[in-house]
């Protein structure tokens, strides 16, 4: 039940967008104007604002739309939020493989960020219409994802190569790529001739891939709600925090080792939930608690195992300081005068 007057689906969807464009505006013109390295604090703390500003829209569509829709757009924010740090890694692989140093990285970011919410967009409204019109979709929905969830688990060691990627060899046939961007810059002309840069070859790798997990977490979403602004607006929440997030994972991928797992067993949660609507219901607070459970149990055991590697190091050092001072001793009286006695 909405607590404040309902306003017009125009105004909502046109003062969110202007409203997401301006805080993207503020982000890299005013707090992000210069290229360089981010530092972990300053990450964390942008991280920090992001989900604090997701929960007070939270509170917005609690407000407007009523309880079940709020639990919907937390519930949907979750799962973007979660299988979108799986595309962290890859770009972070993208950007190792491909050199880009760390104080371009974030104007890189901030396009791809840009470039995903114009695609997740497009893709939400197809998918709405698909759904609409033929609801049996959320079948097929539900089938992809346990596929998707089963390809986690298989593929989880495999490694992705930036430049084996397909996009990276057809551009290279297309257009000239020059290895110097200058300072940031995306295209740059030589000898007369215009070029791309290596920056924006990391832009569109990064745009494709993002464009392949879109396909993961959107029929996901599905699974929780129809209503397109609630899959709309939770999926902009989760994507715009991904560049801080992102410069976080970079400095702690350590403590994600089980995700994937998680991501797998939630994904597949979903799919059956999908695909046994018809029979069993279950209710969006179950789905609620069930999913982040399963992503607490992963985070848990991702730092449980990371602090258990940290104290086999500790142990393996102490073990060679030992060892060394015993040779050292055992050099050291190799060395000492024979006893007259």
């Amino acid at each position: 039940m909405s607590l404040i007057p309902p306003i017009p689906p125009i105004v909502l969807w046109g003062s969110f967008i202007t409203i997401i464009l301006l805080m993207l505006v503020v982000d890299l013109a005013v707090f992000h104007r210069k290229h360089r390295a981010i530092s972990i604090k300053e990450a964390l703390i942008w991280t920090a604002v992001w989900i604090i500003s997701a929960l007070l829209f939270n509170v917005f569509v609690w407000l407007e739309f009523g309880r079940e829709a709020a639990l919907q757009f937390l519930t949907g924010y979750l799962i973007e939020k979660s299988l979108s740090v799986d595309n962290l890694f890859v770009i972070l692989i993208i950007f190792a493989g491909l050199k880009i140093e760390p104080k371009f990285q974030h104007e890189v970011l901030f396009w791809g960020i840009v470039g995903a919410l114009i695609m997740r967009g497009a893709l939400i409204i197809v998918g709405t219409a698909l759904v609409e019109r033929f609801h049996w979709i959320l079948y097929l929905f539900g089938a992809f994802l346990l596929y998707a969830a089963y390809k986690i688990l298989v593929k989880r060691d495999e490694e992705f190569d930036p430049h084996e990627s397909g996009i990276l060899r057809m551009i290279h046939r297309v257009v000239p790529v020059r290895r110097n961007h200058g300072d940031g810059a995306f295209v740059r002309r030589k000898n007369g001739r215009l070029g791309i840069t290596i920056l924006l070859i990391a832009l569109l790798v990064i745009e494709v891939t993002d464009l392949v997990f879109a396909f993961d977490s959107i029929p996901a979403i599905f699974a929780i709600t129809t209503n397109p602004f609630i899959v709309f607006t939770s999926n902009i929440f989760a994507i715009l925090g991904l560049r801080s997030l992102y410069f976080v994972i970079a400095k702690a991928h350590g403590l994600f080792e089980y995700l994937n797992v998680g991501l797998a067993v939630v994904l597949a949660f979903i799919g059956c939930k999908m695909l046994l609507d018809w029979w069993i219901h279950i209710p969006i607070l179950v789905s609620l608690a069930i999913i982040i459970s399963v992503l607490a149990a992963a985070m848990t055991l991702s730092v449980s195992h990371q602090r258990r590697i940290q104290r086999e190091e500790a142990r393996a050092r102490q073990r060679g300081i030992r060892e060394e001072a015993r040779r050292r001793i055992a050099r050291r009286a190799e060395r000492l005068p024979a006893s007259d006695d």
